[in-house]
């Protein structure tokens, strides 16, 4: 249970902030650049969920997903060390729901016959805004992760995977099943 009495702490002032282990890092830190991108693709979601309550099995998924982002950014936070007793993980079977969840918007979607601009619905719009948010976070989880010293948990690297795809297909969903959509017309104003 985490109880938060202060918000400042004005421990921050100095430039570092702590990870879960306490280790003070600089705030341009790249493990730090990870979670906080990883918090601002949760802050996106919230945004799109202004819009999806009219949909609660969709907003229930969403929902989930804003859970398992607080799980990542706390598996981040605390990197993963030989003889340190483990701490909260994103795990195989959160990647694996995720797909589920894909699997059961994607079934009900026409196959895509060209890109898809983002816009449509507010909802599906935001939704586009959430993945390229998700796609920044997912590659700098990868570029932390081939640092020497910096591990980070594979799990949580494919779920990000997986959430981008998740979030395209949502947009599609959200822009009425795809019927919405705004397609890609190459060299239209040549």
């Amino acid at each position: 249970m985490v109880t938060l009495n202060r918000i400042y702490t004005k421990t921050g002032d100095d430039g570092t902030t702590a990870l879960g282990t306490g280790e003070r890092r600089p705030k341009y830190d790249l493990r730090i650049e990870a979670y906080g991108t990883v918090d601002e693709t949760n802050a996106a979601i919230g945004v799109v969920r202004l819009h999806t309550r009219d949909m609660p099995e969709f907003d229930a998924m969403l929902g989930r997903i804003q859970n398992d982002l607080f799980d990542l950014g706390a598996d981040l936070a605390v990197p993963e060390r030989e003889g340190k007793a483990e701490r909260l993980r994103v795990v195989a079977s959160q990647v694996e729901r995720l797909e589920r969840d894909i699997d059961a918007l994607n079934d009900k979607l026409a196959p895509l016959t060209s890109f898809v601009l983002p816009g449509g619905t507010p909802a599906a719009a935001y939704l586009h805004v959430a993945r390229t948010i998700c796609r920044r976070a997912e590659r700098v989880m990868v570029e932390l992760a081939a640092r020497p010293g910096e591990p980070v948990g594979a799990a949580g690297i494919q779920y990000m995977n997986r959430l981008s795809d998740f979030l395209f297909v949502a947009s599609r969903a959200a822009n009425h099943n795809g019927a919405g959509d705004v397609l890609w017309v190459p060299g239209q104003n040549r």
